[in-house]
């Protein structure tokens, strides 16, 4: 074969590897911003769907609060928050929002040779720590739960998010309902007055300080749980239940609440009547504009979405998250049509 034709053909093969790194000349560039509870499978499902459609879609983890403020102001094509939005609040704005993925938030530990799921705890003990009223290891009231564990005669360490957040909002929540000291001295919401402790700024913020600093507790997304290796213990549920963090105890919540009467998809899975449902489940839902801010980048973001709860939903199963049955992923398509203009 003459050289020419080896370096005609070197270049072609050359130029077909560039076009397939590089993003398609009509690739639309999403732009989202918010959860950091969710933003592992947000970053997972964006790099496969650029893989897939050559589209771009950018993500902040900078926190639920900080993701409703964004879409608010309209520098972002969705946000995405922990805490679901009241529809009067929705209509305020010109916003709709539907659930994307399921999870947990999970009380996280460092304490010597105690390992993932052994220590025990329920609402009320969470709160009273949270609280400071149960200031250390040894305190009769997590012996009584933990009877078997050696546990220290230290203080415990409280690492609490320092920014305003979903992961916060479903935390307090159950808090709230477990203990009605809490409800009444520290109240719920993103962001809390936090009685004692120390603040960390996202999962990954509170995941590293717990993993760094000695009979600390915290509380993190489970994913983190996962990704750092971190000591998770045991919630009590409303049955009664000890209960593991994992898919099938998140699905469990997730599937006993009534998705299809809740207008805007409003619905807080937290202490779930469920036998096997985990007590502090949670929802991450995106919320985008009626009308587009960008008209142009509408398509593409309800492309990403599509295949996010379509053929993504095996990456966030591999992650530790519930993608949405069959039957709440219909229910968010027909929400997308009679909601958002570009939606059908």
């Amino acid at each position: 074969m003459a050289v020419s034709r080896i370096l005609a053909l070197t270049a072609a093969a050359a130029l077909a590897a560039l076009s397939l790194l590089a993003p398609a000349a009509h690739a639309a560039e999403v732009r989202g911003a918010g959860s950091t509870f969710a933003y592992p499978i947000i970053w997972k499902w964006a790099q496969a769907f650029r893989e897939r459609s050559g589209h771009i879609v950018g993500y902040q983890s900078v926190g639920s609060s900080a993701g409703i403020n964004r879409i608010k102001d309209g520098v972002v094509d969705f946000g995405a928050s922990d805490k679901p939005l009241k529809p009067e609040e929705l209509e305020k704005y010109g916003l709709g929002q539907f659930p994307i993925v399921f999870g947990g938030v999970v009380p996280v530990v460092n304490l010597e040779g105690v390992a993932p799921g052994q220590i025990r705890f329920t609402g009320a003990l969470l709160a009273d720590i949270y609280l400071g009223k149960v200031a250390m290891w040894s305190d009769p009231a997590i012996k009584a739960l933990n009877p078997d564990l050696k546990l220290p005669d230290a203080k415990i360490v409280v690492v609490h998010r320092s920014d305003g957040s979903g992961t916060t909002f479903n935390w307090v929540s159950y808090l709230a309902k477990a203990s009605p000291e809490w409800k009444q001295t520290v109240g719920e919401g993103s962001a809390v007055a936090w009685p004692v402790g120390t603040g960390a700024r996202g999962n990954e913020g509170v995941a590293t300080e717990v993993k760094r600093v000695k009979n600390a507790i915290g509380y993190v997304e489970y994913t983190y749980v996962v990704q750092v290796k971190l000591a998770y213990g045991l919630v009590q549920n409303h049955a009664g239940k000890f209960i593991a963090p994992s898919a099938a105890s998140f699905q469990a919540a997730a599937l006993s609440f009534d998705w299809a009467s809740s207008k805007d998809f409003f619905v807080i899975i937290n202490d779930s009547p469920a036998e096997g449902a985990y007590p502090i489940a949670a929802t991450t839902f995106a919320l985008m504009y009626k009308e587009p801010k960008v008209p142009a980048n509408s398509p593409a973001a309800f492309e990403f979405w599509r295949f996010a709860l379509g053929e993504g939903e095996k990456l966030a199963s591999e992650l530790g998250y519930v993608p949405l049955p069959p039957v709440l992923v219909q229910q968010v398509k027909d929400y997308w049509t009679r909601t958002f203009k570009g939606g059908a």
